[in-house]
């Protein structure tokens, strides 16, 4: 199974592994797109102004320009411990016991404004770039990313479960996915308890033995986990909070 999960704005910073090598990542169809950006990334970051607006950050942030600006010479490290926040927190990747952190790098991938779709232990630098960006040489990262990225997952052979955030849906889309959102007993999409709940079904993905193939399957995966998820057509569910 793929489960693509999203991104954060944060990452974890340093690692203890080689340089970026675009060959060390899966999708390797995506490489051609994924050189591009990062030799753009890479040359905003010598105009920090230009970076900060085309990022959206503050002058306080200066230090994720600086980060950009190394793409390609700082260490590496998986991008499960890359990316950090609630969804990453809940996920706990780091406890996993080994069995179980081989099924999160094969089950678990992250969508990515850099680097379209990464699996769990693909190696990558800290960086600075979110989906709804703009890049001045490039344009709007859909652009970019939908003629590459959406033929790759459209194509993927594999039980797909779609926790993507907006931003990063609208990148590619994924007609045989199973998207599943989190919401309220009430049945009210929720904010504050979305990516806890998103890092928990993750979670649980990743701790059992079993691999769902299909809806049915992941439904019983997450309630034997303790979560409560609740079919809501062929190819959607809710996961409920509370």
């Amino acid at each position: 199974m793929l489960v693509l999960l999203p991104p954060s704005e944060t990452k974890a910073i340093g690692g203890e592994g080689a340089p970026l090598d675009l060959d060390a990542l899966s999708f390797p169809e995506l490489n051609p797109v994924r050189d591009k950006l990062v030799s753009a990334l890479a040359d905003l970051a010598k105009d920090v102004p230009a970076s900060l607006k085309a990022l959206d950050i503050s002058e306080r942030q200066v230090d994720e320009v600086h980060r950009n600006a190394s793409l390609r010479t700082s260490e590496t490290t998986p991008a499960l411990l890359r990316y950090t926040g609630v969804l990453y927190d809940n996920l706990d990747f780091p406890s996993l016991k080994k069995a179980e952190k081989e099924r999160a790098c094969e089950r678990l991938a992250v969508a990515s404004a850099l680097f379209g779709v990464l699996r769990g232990g693909d190696p990558v630098p800290a960086y600075r770039l979110s989906g709804g960006s703009t890049l001045p040489s490039h344009g709007s990262l859909r652009t970019v990313w939908k003629p590459a990225l959406e033929p790759v997952l459209a194509e993927a052979d594999e039980f797909v479960v779609d926790l993507r955030s907006g931003a990063y849906s609208s990148l590619a889309r994924i007609p045989h996915a199973v998207v599943v959102r989190v919401v309220t007993s009430e049945g009210k999409v929720v904010s504050h308890f979305n990516k806890a709940h998103k890092g928990l079904l993750a979670r649980a993905i990743a701790k059992s033995s079993a691999e769902p193939a299909d809806l049915k399957g992941l439904v019983k995966l997450a309630r034997k986990a303790g979560l409560t998820m609740v079919p809501t057509g062929a190819k959607t569910a809710d996961l409920i909070t509370g």
